[in-house]
């Protein structure tokens, strides 16, 4: 009897489908592993109006972007894949502790065509997320 192995692979999680942000369910029951911080080299940017980060590498200027980790099989990366925005598109990213995941990046070529505003300097994007709510009274 031969066992089947199920490949998994560790994904960074830094946008819409971060706990607590709306498209949390599209990682479907992948295994949170952890809160971390990618090497200071990309740039994040705020596409379409807030619909979605875009994030690409940088040689110079580079921040840190937190996000978490997951590990997800096939089917679950899958599924994620498929309902990520237009021409993001799977790459490994680097991580502060030196480990390497896959993360969906965003041509900068297309952000620096539409001029999305860049929002590095906020923190992340549940950080910009919440920038964007009223302040109480």
């Amino acid at each position: 009897m031969t066992e089947q192995l199920t490949q998994t692979r560790r994904v960074f999680i830094c946008g819409s489908a971060l706990r607590g942000q709306p498209d949390h369910g599209n990682l479907q029951s992948a295994q949170f592993i952890q809160e971390t911080t990618t090497q200071p080299r990309y740039r994040l940017h705020s596409a379409a109006d807030g619909w979605h980060p875009a994030i690409y590498e940088v040689e110079v200027d580079g921040i840190s972007i937190p996000g978490e980790i997951y590990e997800m099989t096939q089917e679950q990366f899958d599924y994620l894949a498929a309902n990520e925005p237009p021409n993001m598109y799977p790459s490994e990213v680097k991580l502060q502790d030196g480990g390497v995941a896959i993360a969906f990046l965003y041509p900068r070529e297309l952000v620096e065509k539409h001029g999305w505003t860049d929002i590095s300097h906020l923190g992340g994007w549940a950080a910009y997320k919440a920038s964007l709510q009223p302040v109480a009274q």
